[in-house]
């Protein structure tokens, strides 16, 4: 039968089978291996049937690579790219191109994992480490960590800080009318769900003395520009027995005053400025600074040094175990990632610039807003007083703000209009906003006075008036940036050497398969990335009129349809910029329903003791009661536990939080029941989908009774991990739960009757949801469903593999795992005294990173192969593992000593093995060089195994002197 025209010249570069790692003959052996017909009956046996998907997504039809790209390319031609002056914490910047090529493009940065296993991300631990120098320098705060999601809930995380520091029965935290109005908003969402108070006012005229106020929000400088000295008001809040948080501006601070030294005992920002895109919104890496009295409250990562078994300095997360996971619903915070990639990104940038370099950038942008502010001025416009850095309000004269706004867009530049509630004018009328950055010309000056109705010539006459800095009140004197680091890296090429040097020092999956549970680390494709650096993606300011982001708004439609199809649910929300922020919002959906029921009693949330330990945090953040459910020795949900908890708790029921399949790597046959059990006493089930991907195009939790899920896209859906983030977390409902989700004071989004914003814009980090996009549209329906049906596969084969030395802890009715398995290695421990730990090791020796350790249950691995990794790659970590084994076997029999052997050495570094004196009672080769693979291409770990106790003994978390890096 002739073939048709689209059936001759279907595309050759369909991207499906260069995402999959096996090809046909390697899934029919490892099905041979498993004793299974076909992928089908492997499904059959593993997913239950009463759950599966009757029929198949709509999706649509698998695409070619080049085709996507045209496609993508033609809707990020549909967003205008103009100048953007509208401030508001999102500004242009200049990326450099060594920066943008070598950390932003580069897989070595993007597809590196969160460095729970510090020997083998030194690079990324030491940008990390340049990232909280260069905050703490410059917001003059001892401590920073290394990231927070954006600066709204930065400042949430800073509200919720004050408030466990203060204690005692104070719940009112003050917030400048004149902060960002998206902060604002997001504190309100917060401080509600948390039962606080927030007044928000002048803090020039409130008195903090009347009222139980545990701290208050400054910004510096604020909204409209001004850059008061805060110093009164930060003396008034701590004689009132409050904290002071001080929003601000990392640039701005090279010429200001940092807040550090006028008293502040917590500074937060965002660090988008320092070379990352706006990007529409994210993702940007938010900083919190604080003094050292505060170490234990600070939320999210602290890098810190310490050493290695040989005293060479080593870096490493301090306090670094994920506390959710032993103080669960009494943790500091659920944050489970950081922005990582962004925060490298601006490290680099302040290490590229150095500190004559950035103060230069900031005297330009300065300077450039007194002559306009100057200009304006002497053209008869009103610039409003006081103090300021790169922003200026402007009441025009002889026309409204409106046409004012309207002239500068017909120029191709989109400045701020702002009504007369703050920062108006006295006669209430409208006032313009101008907010200037590293990218503006003498042509966009021009272009703004000329839409203020200014001659030609005006910028002229008034240059030779502006060449001052701020004033001295409020000018820095202090130095910054004063480490060798920020004052060596000026050249093109000492800084791309830099860059790749720290890049050596890391295991990414350009080295190797990253096999952990529960975190999905798959193919970024290349395909999938590029559209990111695209202008008409990443170049747009968030809060764009509409019609200047149409090819975005069309993705992000066509997005939230294809995930609500996958996962069977009516509605989406793209806002949560996180895993641990998609929790959140679904929960505080969930309560926002039973609200509006006249339920708000309803505030117990159940949830599994094997639960992701964000789980009860996340529910604590969303003013619920944790109460646990026990696991039954098969490790899933005890139904008979559940049943008597939900009864017990009926009227007051809120939620069920589950994960599914179930934490342990098993697809439970009783979710249908579970689901039934919580709905019949009026709760609402919540589904963490961090396993998604083990359901796409096999079943939809909308379907097996879940009301709200949260999608990890940069798990499921090929986000890459970027060492520790960015992530997205959005959420999808039934339709019962739509009208909540989360809106927006700028940008309209959300539900009819809409919580508030959970995230500083309104699509969360937008800019990477071209890459879920492109992989959902390039799988299409077949492809989707197969990947899942591989993930299955794959570790269905490696437990096989490894099930005749090790015992896996959990599997199915039908005797399967789902997409990952439990390796238990506790009995090792009795038997020659190894641990877990030093397994994690020595995977090192041999190229891999360390699965998922001890987590769900200590002294174990967790094993996630994905469906992008080959069975050649399956085989080699395998027999690693089975390498290891037998290893152990040689310490059992007394062959290895305890104490010295190459599992409690390892991992070993090349100076170990080229020392002059080599005592162990194994050889070099065996230390360095345990599998073929290793002698063809070496990864050496760039310390040995860290002494984590010294680090927290001795808690040093900015960069130290130059000679310790030796």
């Amino acid at each position: 039968m002739a073939a048709t025209l689209s059936e001759f010249l279907r595309p050759t570069d369909t991207f499906a089978r260069r995402h999959l790692g096996p090809d046909e003959a390697e899934i029919a052996a490892m099905l041979q291996a498993l004793g299974i017909a076909d992928l089908d009956a492997l499904v059959d046996r593993t997913v239950p049937p009463s759950i599966r998907l009757r029929g198949s997504l709509d999706i649509g039809p698998p695409r070619g690579e080049h085709e996507l790209l045209a496609a993508l390319a033609e809707r990020a031609g549909r967003n205008r790219v103009l100048r953007s002056f509208l401030g508001q914490g999102y500004h242009g910047c200049i990326v450099p191109g060594v920066i943008e090529r070598n950390v932003m493009q580069n897989p070595g940065w993007y597809t590196a994992y969160t460095p729970y296993q510090a020997e083998i991300a030194q690079g990324r631990l030491e940008a990390l480490l340049n990232f909280q120098t260069a905050v703490a320098d410059l917001t003059a705060l001892p401590l920073a960590n290394a990231s927070l999601l954006d600066e709204a809930t930065a400042a949430a995380e800073a509200m919720a800080m004050a408030h466990r520091l203060i204690g005692g029965a104070r719940t009112t935290f003050f917030v400048a009318e004149r902060c960002h109005r998206q902060t604002i908003a997001v504190l309100q969402t917060r401080a509600e769900a948390l039962g606080l108070s927030l007044v928000i006012g002048d803090p020039q005229s409130h008195d903090f003395a009347a009222g139980s106020h545990f701290g208050a929000l400054l910004q510096y400088p604020d909204t409209f520009g001004r850059a008061d000295e805060h110093g009164d008001v930060v003396d008034r809040i701590h004689a009132a027995g409050g904290l002071a948080v001080v929003a601000t501006d990392l640039l701005a601070l090279t010429l200001l005053r940092p807040p550090g030294e006028f008293g502040a005992d917590i500074a937060i920002g965002s660090a988008q400025r320092f070379g990352v895109p706006m990007g529409f919104g994210g993702p940007h890496a938010a900083f919190l600074a604080t003094r050292e009295e505060h170490r234990r409250q600070l939320p999210g990562r602290l890098i810190g040094v310490s050493r290695d078994a040989a005293g060479a300095m080593a870096l490493r997360m301090s306090m670094q175990t994920r506390e959710q996971h032993i103080r669960r619903e009494k943790a500091t915070s659920n944050i489970c990632t950081a922005q990582v990639l962004l925060a490298v990104m601006a490290s680099m940038y302040a290490v590229y610039h150095g500190p004559a370099g950035l103060r230069a950038i900031a005297a330009r942008i300065h300077g450039a807003t007194r002559l306009l502010a100057a200009t304006l001025g002497g053209l008869g416009h009103s610039v409003a007083g006081g103090e300021y850095f790169d922003t200026i309000t402007v009441a025009p004269a002889g026309a409204t703000a409106g046409e004012v706004v309207a002239a500068a867009l017909a120029r191709g530049i989109n400045l701020r209009e702002v009504d007369a509630r703050i920062g108006a004018r006295a006669d209430g009328r409208s006032v313009v906003v101008i907010a200037l950055d590293e990218t503006v010309t003498e042509a966009d000056l021009r272009g703004i006075v000329s839409a203020f109705g200014g001659p030609e010539g005006a910028l002229e006459r008034h240059a030779v008036a502006t060449q001052d800095g701020p004033a001295a009140a409020i000018a820095r004197n202090s130095p910054y940036l004063t480490h060798p680091t920020f004052n060596r890296y000026h050249a093109e090429h000492e800084m791309l050497r830099y860059i790749r040097r720290l890049e050596a020092k890391d295991l990414s999956l350009t080295t190797s398969m990253i096999a952990l549970g529960s975190c999905t680390m798959k193919l970024n494709a290349t395909s999938e990335m590029v559209p990111v650096s695209w202008p008409g993606f990443s170049a747009l300011h968030p809060f764009v009129p509409p019609d200047q982001a149409r090819g975005y708004h069309e993705m992000l439609r066509e997005l939230e349809g294809w995930l609500g199809n996958i996962t069977g649910f009516d509605a989406v929300s793209l806002q949560p910029n996180a895993g641990s922020q998609g929790e959140y919002t679904g929960l505080l959906v969930i309560r926002a329903h039973h609200r509006a029921r006249g339920q708000a009693e309803r505030d117990v949330c159940l949830i599994p003791v094997s639960a992701h330990g964000t789980n009860p945090a996340s529910a604590v953040m969303a003013g619920m009661r944790v109460v646990i459910v026990a696991c039954d020795d098969q490790g899933n949900v005890d139904l008979a536990d559940l049943r008597a908890k939900a009864a017990a708790h009926s009227d007051r029921l809120a939620a069920l939080m589950v994960t599914y399949p179930s934490t342990h790597g098993v697809f439970e046959a009783s979710i249908r029941e579970i689901c039934e059990v919580v709905h019949s006493h009026g709760g609402q089930v919540y589904l963490d989908g961090a396993n998604m991907n083990a359901q796409v195009g096999l079943c939809r939790p909308g379907d097996y009774g879940a009301d709200v899920c949260h999608l990890n896209l940069h798990k499921t859906f090929c986000i890459p991990h970027g060492g520790g983030g960015p992530g997205m977390g959005p959420i999808a409902v039934k339709s019962h739960l739509a009208p909540y989700l989360p809106g927006h004071p700028v940008v309209a989004t959300g539900g009819s009757q809409a919580i508030g914003p959970v995230s500083a814009a309104p699509w969360g980090s937008a800019s990477i949801l071209p890459i879920s996009w492109a992989y959902i549209a390039l799988m299409g329906s077949a492809g989707l469903a197969q990947a899942t049906k591989i993930a299955i596969l794959n570790a269905n084969y490696m437990a096989a593999r490894l099930g005749g030395d090790f015992s896996i802890l959990y599997r199915g009715s039908g005797g399967m795992v789902a997409h990952e398995f439990i390796v238990d290695l506790r009995p090792f421990k009795a038997s020659c005294g190894i641990e877990a730990e030093d397994v994690a090791k020595r995977l090192m020796d041999y190229g891999f990173h360390a699965p998922t350790m001890s987590f769900p249950v200590a002294g174990t691995l967790m094993i996630e192969p994905t469906d992008s990794e080959s069975m050649v790659e399956l085989d080699r970590l395998c027999d690693a593992l089975l390498s290891i084994r037998a290893e152990i076997g040689r310490i059992e029999r007394g062959e290895w000593p305890r104490g010295d052997n190459p599992l409690e050495n390892a991992p070993h570094t090349a100076a170990m093995v080229t020392a002059e004196e080599w005592t162990h009672p194994y050889t070099r080769a065996e230390a360095a060089y345990p599998a073929p693979w290793v002698r063809a291409h070496k990864y050496w770990p760039a310390v040995g195994r860290i002494d984590n106790a010294f680090g927290d003994r001795n808690l040093i978390c900015s960069c130290p002197p130059i000679e310790a890096y030796g």
